[in-house]
Protein backbone atom coordinates (compact mmCIF):
# COMPACT_ATOMS: atom_id res chain seq x y z
CA UNK A 1 0.00 0.00 0.00
CA UNK A 2 1.05 3.48 -0.87
CA UNK A 3 0.34 5.84 2.28
CA UNK A 4 0.40 9.69 2.02
CA UNK A 5 0.21 11.78 5.15
CA UNK A 6 -1.34 15.87 4.69
CA UNK A 7 -1.19 18.15 6.91
CA UNK A 8 -1.74 21.73 7.36
CA UNK A 9 0.83 24.19 10.42
CA UNK A 10 1.49 27.05 11.32
CA UNK A 11 5.27 28.40 11.20
CA UNK A 12 6.03 26.80 14.80
CA UNK A 13 4.68 23.41 13.80
CA UNK A 14 1.16 23.66 15.39
CA UNK A 15 -2.23 22.37 13.91
CA UNK A 16 -4.41 23.77 16.00
CA UNK A 17 -4.46 26.08 18.90
CA UNK A 18 -4.00 24.44 22.37
CA UNK A 19 -8.08 24.52 23.03
CA UNK A 20 -7.80 22.03 19.77
CA UNK A 21 -10.33 24.14 18.30
CA UNK A 22 -10.78 23.81 14.67
CA UNK A 23 -8.26 26.89 12.85
CA UNK A 24 -8.20 27.62 9.27
CA UNK A 25 -4.22 27.82 8.30
CA UNK A 26 -4.55 27.52 4.28
CA UNK A 27 -6.81 28.62 1.78
CA UNK A 28 -8.40 28.41 -1.26
CA UNK A 29 -5.66 27.08 -2.97
CA UNK A 30 -4.35 24.54 -0.57
CA UNK A 31 -7.87 23.62 -0.57
CA UNK A 32 -8.02 22.41 -4.02
CA UNK A 33 -4.53 21.00 -3.63
CA UNK A 34 -5.82 18.73 -0.77
CA UNK A 35 -9.34 17.83 -2.68
CA UNK A 36 -7.09 16.18 -5.20
CA UNK A 37 -4.85 14.41 -3.15
CA UNK A 38 -7.97 12.49 -1.89
CA UNK A 39 -9.57 12.05 -5.12
CA UNK A 40 -6.48 10.39 -6.11
CA UNK A 41 -6.79 7.98 -2.63
CA UNK A 42 -8.52 5.25 -2.17
CA UNK A 43 -9.14 5.81 1.48
CA UNK A 44 -8.35 9.18 3.45
CA UNK A 45 -8.00 8.30 7.22
CA UNK A 46 -8.26 10.12 10.47
CA UNK A 47 -8.12 9.73 14.26
CA UNK A 48 -11.54 9.60 16.59
CA UNK A 49 -10.13 12.66 18.10
CA UNK A 50 -10.38 14.72 14.88
CA UNK A 51 -14.29 13.15 13.91
CA UNK A 52 -14.78 14.66 17.65
CA UNK A 53 -13.69 18.01 17.40
CA UNK A 54 -14.11 18.62 13.82
CA UNK A 55 -17.11 16.36 12.42
CA UNK A 56 -15.54 16.60 9.13
CA UNK A 57 -17.06 14.63 5.56
CA UNK A 58 -14.11 13.77 4.08
CA UNK A 59 -15.56 13.45 0.66
CA UNK A 60 -14.08 15.53 -2.12
CA UNK A 61 -15.26 19.49 -2.86
CA UNK A 62 -15.29 18.76 -6.76
CA UNK A 63 -18.12 17.31 -8.63
CA UNK A 64 -15.58 16.66 -11.49
CA UNK A 65 -13.33 14.83 -9.68
CA UNK A 66 -16.28 12.72 -8.19
CA UNK A 67 -17.00 12.13 -12.20
CA UNK A 68 -14.05 11.26 -13.19
CA UNK A 69 -13.65 8.74 -10.05
CA UNK A 70 -16.63 7.02 -11.14
CA UNK A 71 -15.63 7.04 -15.14
CA UNK A 72 -12.96 4.66 -14.33
CA UNK A 73 -15.04 2.66 -11.96
CA UNK A 74 -13.90 4.00 -8.44
CA UNK A 75 -16.55 5.06 -5.56
CA UNK A 76 -17.59 8.97 -6.40
CA UNK A 77 -15.89 9.29 -3.16
CA UNK A 78 -12.60 7.52 -1.39
CA UNK A 79 -13.61 5.50 1.54
CA UNK A 80 -13.23 7.24 5.05
CA UNK A 81 -11.46 5.39 7.89
CA UNK A 82 -11.37 6.38 11.20
CA UNK A 83 -8.74 4.93 14.03
CA UNK A 84 -11.10 4.71 16.92
CA UNK A 85 -9.84 2.16 19.65
CA UNK A 86 -12.55 1.86 22.00
CA UNK A 87 -15.23 2.98 19.89
CA UNK A 88 -16.02 6.69 20.96
CA UNK A 89 -17.05 7.62 17.12
CA UNK A 90 -20.07 9.25 17.37
CA UNK A 91 -23.02 7.32 15.80
CA UNK A 92 -24.63 10.69 14.27
CA UNK A 93 -21.04 11.78 12.77
CA UNK A 94 -20.84 13.10 9.39
CA UNK A 95 -18.69 10.40 8.27
CA UNK A 96 -21.26 8.02 8.42
CA UNK A 97 -23.72 8.75 6.13
CA UNK A 98 -24.09 7.18 2.84
CA UNK A 99 -21.70 9.51 1.05
CA UNK A 100 -18.91 7.24 1.01
CA UNK A 101 -17.82 3.77 2.95
CA UNK A 102 -16.21 3.83 6.36
CA UNK A 103 -14.29 1.88 8.45
CA UNK A 104 -13.74 2.40 12.06
CA UNK A 105 -10.80 0.57 13.39
CA UNK A 106 -11.47 -0.65 16.60
CA UNK A 107 -9.85 -2.31 19.28
CA UNK A 108 -10.26 -6.08 20.07
CA UNK A 109 -11.38 -5.20 23.35
CA UNK A 110 -14.24 -2.93 22.21
CA UNK A 111 -17.59 -3.52 23.66
CA UNK A 112 -19.68 -5.72 20.91
CA UNK A 113 -23.05 -3.53 21.79
CA UNK A 114 -20.78 -1.07 21.02
CA UNK A 115 -19.51 -2.45 17.64
CA UNK A 116 -23.24 -3.04 17.05
CA UNK A 117 -24.36 0.72 17.29
CA UNK A 118 -21.91 2.07 14.85
CA UNK A 119 -22.70 -0.92 12.49
CA UNK A 120 -25.98 0.15 12.44
CA UNK A 121 -25.13 3.99 11.92
CA UNK A 122 -23.48 2.73 9.10
CA UNK A 123 -20.00 1.96 9.45
CA UNK A 124 -17.91 -1.34 9.17
CA UNK A 125 -15.92 -2.13 12.02
CA UNK A 126 -12.76 -3.81 11.97
CA UNK A 127 -11.18 -4.83 15.01
CA UNK A 128 -7.63 -5.07 14.89
CA UNK A 129 -5.36 -6.24 17.77
CA UNK A 130 -3.01 -3.87 19.62
CA UNK A 131 -1.41 -3.49 22.51
CA UNK A 132 -3.69 -2.88 25.48
CA UNK A 133 -7.22 -1.07 24.03
CA UNK A 134 -4.85 0.50 21.27
CA UNK A 135 -4.73 -0.13 17.69
CA UNK A 136 -1.53 -1.52 15.90
CA UNK A 137 -1.81 0.96 12.87
CA UNK A 138 0.63 -1.35 10.72
CA UNK A 139 -1.70 -4.32 11.27
CA UNK A 140 -4.87 -1.87 10.49
CA UNK A 141 -3.52 -0.68 7.44
CA UNK A 142 -2.73 -4.45 6.44
CA UNK A 143 -6.81 -4.87 7.45
CA UNK A 144 -7.73 -1.68 4.86
CA UNK A 145 -5.11 -3.49 2.19
CA UNK A 146 -7.40 -6.43 2.36
CA UNK A 147 -10.15 -4.58 1.49
CA UNK A 148 -8.83 -3.30 -1.61
CA UNK A 149 -7.37 -0.02 -0.08
CA UNK A 150 -3.96 0.16 -2.20
CA UNK A 151 -3.66 4.40 -1.66
CA UNK A 152 -4.24 5.74 1.68
CA UNK A 153 -4.15 9.31 2.37
CA UNK A 154 -3.51 10.57 6.02
CA UNK A 155 -5.10 13.44 7.30
CA UNK A 156 -4.26 13.44 11.16
CA UNK A 157 -3.84 14.31 13.73
CA UNK A 158 -1.04 14.39 14.84
CA UNK A 159 -0.86 11.23 17.58
CA UNK A 160 -2.00 9.29 14.54
CA UNK A 161 0.90 10.81 11.80
CA UNK A 162 3.16 10.04 14.54
CA UNK A 163 2.11 6.38 14.84
CA UNK A 164 1.84 6.14 11.19
CA UNK A 165 5.71 7.31 10.86
CA UNK A 166 6.20 4.41 14.00
CA UNK A 167 4.98 2.18 12.18
CA UNK A 168 7.13 2.29 9.27
CA UNK A 169 4.22 2.78 6.57
CA UNK A 170 4.61 6.67 5.43
CA UNK A 171 5.76 7.02 1.92
CA UNK A 172 5.19 10.23 1.11
CA UNK A 173 4.55 13.76 3.74
CA UNK A 174 2.62 16.59 2.64
CA UNK A 175 3.08 19.74 4.57
CA UNK A 176 1.59 23.32 3.80
CA UNK A 177 2.99 25.86 6.26
CA UNK A 178 0.95 28.82 6.54
CA UNK A 179 2.32 32.40 7.70
CA UNK A 180 0.90 32.24 11.18
CA UNK A 181 2.27 31.64 14.55
CA UNK A 182 0.21 29.44 17.13
CA UNK A 183 2.37 28.42 20.02
CA UNK A 184 1.33 26.74 23.24
CA UNK A 185 3.43 23.96 24.74
CA UNK A 186 0.11 22.16 24.49
CA UNK A 187 -0.84 22.44 21.04
CA UNK A 188 -1.00 19.70 18.68
CA UNK A 189 2.12 19.38 16.68
CA UNK A 190 2.13 17.17 13.02
CA UNK A 191 3.87 14.46 15.06
CA UNK A 192 2.86 14.13 18.48
CA UNK A 193 2.86 10.99 20.28
CA UNK A 194 5.69 9.65 22.40
CA UNK A 195 8.59 11.01 19.77
CA UNK A 196 11.89 9.49 18.54
CA UNK A 197 14.45 9.69 20.38
CA UNK A 198 17.06 7.43 18.98
CA UNK A 199 16.01 6.50 14.97
CA UNK A 200 14.24 9.22 12.96
CA UNK A 201 12.27 8.83 10.00
CA UNK A 202 14.48 9.93 7.31
CA UNK A 203 12.53 12.43 4.73
CA UNK A 204 13.64 13.69 1.24
CA UNK A 205 12.88 16.96 -0.25
CA UNK A 206 11.13 16.22 -3.40
CA UNK A 207 9.30 20.15 -3.86
CA UNK A 208 8.15 23.11 -2.80
CA UNK A 209 4.65 25.15 -4.09
CA UNK A 210 4.03 28.91 -2.71
CA UNK A 211 0.04 28.53 -2.25
CA UNK A 212 -2.67 31.71 -0.43
CA UNK A 213 -0.12 32.80 2.07
CA UNK A 214 1.93 29.89 2.35
CA UNK A 215 4.44 26.85 1.39
CA UNK A 216 3.60 23.27 0.42
CA UNK A 217 7.18 21.31 1.35
CA UNK A 218 6.87 17.60 -0.15
CA UNK A 219 8.87 14.77 0.86
CA UNK A 220 9.37 11.19 -0.06
CA UNK A 221 9.74 9.10 3.07
CA UNK A 222 13.23 6.87 3.41
CA UNK A 223 14.41 3.87 5.66
CA UNK A 224 15.56 5.15 9.20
Amino acid sequence: MHVVVNAAQSVDGKLATRRREQLRISGTEDFDRVDRVRAAADAVLVGVGTVIADDPHLTLDEEDRRVERLRNGRPGNPARVVVDSTGRTPTDARILDDAAATYLLVAASTPAARREALEAAGAEVVAVEGDGEHVDLGAGIGALAERGVDRLMVEGGGEIIYSCFDAGVVDELHVYVGSMVIGGRDAPTLADGEGFTESFPRLDLTGTERLDDGIVLSYEVGSD
